[in-house]
């Protein structure tokens, strides 16, 4: 067999890795042709300013040495949303930042499991080691406040202009929730919301938050106790063994935090994309800001993540209203620097600085 050099290794490794990339890319909408043409000249940026810099205690400023203006991309008719997002390309060599104008009416601010945890409502980190959200109740914190300081205050600066408000939650939609907010299906009176937190709280907090606590002897085999370490103590376990027979039975509500509209939606995992599809484009819904808890893992790959709705919707992640999961760390900020600079390479990133209403456009109230 003939010897590879470093080039052609290195030649195949790229190749390779771009063909995976381009596998994951959505394909074009059916039945719709292409009458556009944008001219996709990029221009560098003299000396730019770090990215997502507003809050340095939630995410770690993006940094890079080549920036470029890109020109705009939507330009919505009776636009009244201006919406500035970059994305990272390799091909480019840096980071292009491209200016969109949007019809807020058009466009929905999905916030993917802001659950409700160690906030009071009655859903609790079970003890002595049980896991839930961000896994600890020290880390559940640092989540509950970056939706108070962050998330919160975007959605009531857009709430009564943007076209609709959603959440998504683990599950199904539960008899308790139901009653509680908003579904794809139905509005609950103002009697029934006041009905379900009540049973919602005499829900939570009936159940036992106690499981069993880490194991305190380890069986080890005379060659391979790395191997029988880490299977009898996994570094995380959300089973019934610490959790409690039931934790994932509860209906999990969105964070105290956050403040839930009565015209704001649950949408449910357990009801699947294609429905939350169809009921975002019959509201006429073409837009779609994402939001939520962890941009490494729910925030992408779940019913309402960003890997499926950008193959349906100009779909933005809202890269300050994220945070990603921080094993070993006392705060998010790298990861979420990191789990935000890779989905660059496919989304558009904005900031909730850079989500701006025109005063002078005529805005039309969401639903």
């Amino acid at each position: 067999m003939k010897m590879m050099t470093k080039a052609t290794i290195l030649t195949s490794s790229v190749l390779l890795i771009v063909g995976l990339m381009a596998t994951s890319l959505p394909a074009p909408p059916a039945g719709k042709k292409e009458v556009r043409v944008y001219h996709n000249e990029l221009k560098l940026i003299p000396d730019p300013k770090p990215l997502l810099a507003d809050h340095p205690e939630f995410v770690q400023p993006v940094e890079d040495v080549r920036r470029y203006e890109a020109p705009r991309l939507i330009d919505d008719a009776g636009a009244n949303l201006s919406v500035r997002g970059w994305r990272f390309s390799y091909n480019a060599r840096g980071i292009i930042e491209v200016p969109n104008r949007l019809k807020a009416a058009k466009t929905a601010i999905v916030v993917v499991h802001p659950w409700g945890v160690d906030d009071g409502q009655g859903w609790r980190t079970p003890q002595p080691a049980g896991a839930a959200f961000a896994c600890t109740p020290e880390k559940n914190q640092l989540m509950l406040k970056h939706g108070e300081k962050v998330i919160n205050p975007f959605l009531r600066k857009l709430r009564s202009k943007v076209g609709m408000v959603l959440y998504s939650l683990p599950g199904k939609g539960d008899p308790i929730r139901r009653k509680l907010y908003r579904s794809m299906s139905r509005t609950p009176s103002a009697a029934e919301r006041r009905e379900g937190k009540k049973l919602l709280s005499a829900k939570l907090n009936s159940f036992r938050y106690r499981g069993a606590g880490i194991p305190k002897r380890i069986q080890l085999s005379s060659g391979k106790p790395v191997i029988d370490y880490f299977r009898q103590f996994r570094g995380l376990d959300a089973t019934a063994k610490y959790n409690n027979k039931g934790y994932w039975d509860l209906p999990i509500p969105v964070m105290k935090t956050i403040n839930v509209a009565p015209n704001d939606v649950v949408v449910y995992d357990g009801e699947g994309y294609d429905a939350m599809k169809r009921f975002l484009q019959k509201n006429g819904i073409e837009h779609v800001l994402v939001c939520g808890y962890h941009a490494d893992m729910c925030v992408c790959s779940t019913t309402a993540g960003y890997e499926n709705l950008r193959r349906d919707f100009n779909t933005f992640l809202v890269g300050d209203a994220v945070q990603a999961t921080l094993p070993a760390n006392s705060s998010s900020r790298y990861a979420t620097n990191q789990a935000v600079s890779y989905a660059a390479l496919d989304v558009f990133i904005t900031q909730t600085s850079w989500v701006k209403l025109d005063a002078k456009a005529k805005v039309s109230a969401g639903n």
